[in-house]
This record gives structure tokens, sequence and C-alpha cells, in this order.
């Protein structure tokens, strides 16, 4: 039977270990695995991509598989083909099916119908594979990600999701500061119990700067994203100003603390310049390890 990775539940705390450690071999040897070779992945592009489309397009083809790249109007999902029938036609033809989109509902649907493994390469309601790479970064830089302090700022989408999700598993303390009318989906009961079996915990706040004390890490993220409505974006801003990451709250956090970012990002708004491009920020290093964290997803689903 084929595994997915839709929201990051469907792997353990376990795997999950051994998928950042694998995911650190990969990165220091980046041709050292062919774990793909004679397989091909469809990556479904339903949304505009730069790192996500870029670091599968190359991770398939360092391990020696083949990337078809189809992006939105070049399917017939455009046209009102069911996730169902797609399903059914690309698990004969390709080894996994990854896709980035909007809302989650035909993702699962895919997976329902998939003989072949299926990835979440977003959707609106979780970044499953953001959040391996953040764990990846984290675990870089700290040596273990178990006990770390993790506080994320700004809107409760998508990416705030999966930090919670897969940070529970992982062991951390998360902490999710977020303007009342912006907080995440109700996640802290569904996760809660994972949190505490792995020794950490996850928590919701309308305070950034009393959740930035004696943090490992503080995340952000655009406030106006994809999907958006635009007429709303001037209030979001001004909702989220006092979230802004700047080195005020990172003076807030440990002294070897690190910034982190899921990009684009836009300089001026939920981050500062000088946050962005500064000794504390580890946002470049979590830009690429999108590549090598999702090598070791792969391999973790289509591995003999």
């Amino acid at each position: 039977m084929a595994r997915h990775f839709l929201t990051g539940e469907e792997i353990t705390s376990d795997e999950l270990d051994r998928l950042l450690d694998r995911a650190i071999e990969m990165k220091r040897d980046r041709l050292g695995a062919q774990t793909l070779a004679g397989r091909s992945v469809a990556l479904i592009f339903q949304k505009p991509s730069t790192r996500t489309r870029i670091s599968f397009e190359v991770g398939v083809h360092e391990l020696g598989g083949h990337a078809l790249v189809l992006r939105e109007g070049e399917m017939q999902l455009s046209r009102g083909e069911s996730p169902r029938d797609t399903a059914l036609v690309l698990s004969r033809m390709v080894h996994a099916i990854a896709i980035r989109t909007g809302d989650h509902a035909p993702v699962e649907e895919l997976a329902r119908h998939a003989s072949v493994p299926v990835i979440n390469m977003l959707t609106a309601d979780h970044h499953p594979c953001q959040a391996l790479a953040d764990l990846m970064t984290l675990k870089e830089r700290f040596g273990d990600v178990h006990g770390l302090k993790l506080v994320y700022v700004g809107d409760g989408n998508n990416v705030a999701h999966s930090l919670m999700v897969l940070g529970a598993k992982a062991g951390l303390e998360v902490v999710v500061a977020t303007p009342a009318e912006l907080a995440p989906h109700p996640l802290v009961a569904q996760v809660a119990g994972a949190a505490a079996t792995n020794g950490g915990s996850v928590a919701m706040t309308n305070d950034p700067a009393a959740a930035s004390e004696g943090a490992h890490a503080i995340y952000t993220d655009v406030w106006v994203s994809m999907g958006d409505d635009p007429s709303t974006a001037d209030a979001r801003r001004q909702l989220l100003a006092p979230y802004r990451l700047d080195d005020a709250l990172m003076d807030r956090a440990r002294d070897d603390a690190v910034a982190l970012h899921c990009l684009p990002a836009h300089p001026g708004e939920e981050i500062t310049e000088g946050v962005l491009y500064g000794d504390r920020s580890a946002i470049w290093d979590q830009a690429e390890n999108r590549l090598h964290a999702q090598k070791a997803l792969l391999e973790l689903l289509l591995g003999d």
C-alpha cells in the first residue's frame, strides 16, 4: 500500500528523526544515493513556485529519477477531470505524485485513489515539506531538535499548522503568536498528545514579545499570501504590524537564536532587512534545505 505525506501525521516520530539525519547525510554527499533510478515523479503545480519546484525537480534528478513537471493548464484537471481519475491514470505511469495547489480536499482525494505515494507540496491548510526543511535547519544549528523552543509570529497560516504538527512529533516547544483574528485552525488539541509523548508542547498566544523570551528560533511568513483577498491586504498589514520580526524581537530570544522565514520575504513588512540578511538569519540555509529534506522524504516513501 502506498505511503502518502499530506500533513506530516503520516510519519512516526522515529521516522522523522531518521529522516532529518538522512537529510543531513545527503547534504554532505548530494549524489551519493540513486534511490529513484529508473523512476518518474509527477510534479503538479497549480500555484506558482520557486523553491518548491526547483528543490523537487533537482532532488528527483540527483536521486537518479525523472521529474515530470505539470503546470496549471497543462492537465485535464484544469478542465474538470476529477482528482480520482487523475490519480488512477498517473498511478499507472509514474512512481509518485506531488502536488502544489489551493484547497486541501482535492489532495486528500488524489491520495485516496492513488496506488503510488502522494506528496503535498503546499495547500492552503498545510505545508509539511517546508516544516521538514525547518526542522533540518534547526538540527544543523543546535545538534538536536528535541526540547528546542520554536516561536512562530504572524499569520496563523499553513506554515504555522505544519510547524505545530511536525514540531510536536519532533519534541519541540512550539509557540504560535498571532492576532486572534488570524489564529490557526484549532490544532492544539489534536497535536498536544503527540507533543507531550515526545517531550514537547504546543501553545498559542497573542503576545509575540512574551512568546519570544528564551526562544532558539523565531519564525515568520508573509502577511499577504497567494489566494488572500487583495481588498483586505491593508487591514491585514495593520493587524500584523506588532508581529514584525525585527532586532527587538530577536533580542528577547537566546543569544544563539536564529531567524527563520519560508520565503518569499517582503523586507519592511513581516521581517526587517537587518534580520533577513543579518548574522542571526538561518533563512538561506533553510531555503537550501528544502532540497535535502525532500530527497530524504522521497527515499522514505519510495526506498526499498
